[in-house]
């Protein structure tokens, strides 16, 4: 498996970067997307790389915010024929606070190529989407002043829009998780994959012995965890002590699993 990172938060090769992310990922069997930032630019660091989005069969959308999810009306214009999968709950709205709106542009469910997912849900023989929404949880960090709306009321959000990507090739298990919003001790607990990719949605923790605590928890797995975006190249630095396998990527990365 090969996976390009096209957008995050931070860039090491000199290419633009921007809050979000997109991964552009190739198994034996597919070319998918796993998110599509927060813009365009997805598409732009993929012409800088030579990768033709056109080829893609299909995008998998982590999670109903913009930041995850603004480029897909981009890619449905340069693809002709790649579906969209998505949580049922994506476009329900979602805010950060009460004034900033977060969540995707409702326009795209006008469009054919949406598909909604379900949990524990087959894309292929090798790829399968979980929900976990009614998972235990062993830690629960709240909702970091994100909000969904129910009935003209903001509440807390609880995240059911998340969804997470287990891919199985060469014996190993390889788990996606845009930005971990239900915990990613709780998401490790669940999966315990070989491999996971994506945010850890620490970012907004101080580096202390609390975050020395999660780091630690997550070491007790036999884990390889390739971090960015919402973990906070802070708290990346700060982990990186207490861990044995935890790297970042970054705009323009490529790694192979």
């Amino acid at each position: 498996m090969r996976i390009t990172v096209l957008s995050e938060n931070t860039s090491r090769c000199g290419f633009p970067a921007e809050h979000g992310l997109s991964l552009y990922v190739e198994t034996l069997r597919h070319r998918f997307l796993f998110d599509t930032g927060q813009s365009g630019l997805f598409s732009e660091n993929a012409g800088r790389l030579g990768i033709d989005l056109k080829t893609v069969d299909f995008v998998v959308l982590s999670h109903g915010h913009y930041d995850h999810g603004g480029g897909i009306r981009q890619f449905l214009e340069l693809n002709d024929h790649a579906p969209v999968y998505m949580n049922p709950y994506a476009f329900e709205p979602h805010y950060n606070g009460t004034e900033k709106y977060i969540g995707l542009d409702p326009r795209l469910k006008e469009s054919n190529r949406i598909i909604y997912t379900e949990d524990s849900m087959k894309i292929s023989d090798e790829l399968t989407v979980y929900f976990c929404n009614d998972g235990k949880k062993v830690i629960d960090l709240g909702s970091f002043g994100l909000n969904m709306v129910q009935n003209a009321r903001f509440l807390p959000d609880d995240f059911r829009h998340e969804q997470y990507l287990l891919a199985e090739e060469n014996g190993k298990r390889i788990l996606f998780s845009g930005c971990s919003h239900k915990g990613i001790i709780n998401i490790e607990n669940w999966f315990r994959p070989d491999v996971l990719i994506g945010g850890f949605h620490f970012s907004k923790l101080p580096p202390d012995e609390v975050l020395a605590g999660y780091a630690r928890k997550l070491d007790y797995y036999e884990t390889e965890y390739y971090t960015c975006h919402c973990t906070g190249e802070l708290q990346y630095a700060f982990m990186a002590k207490y861990m044995r396998t935890l790297h970042y990527i970054s705009t323009g990365d490529t790694i192979e699993i």
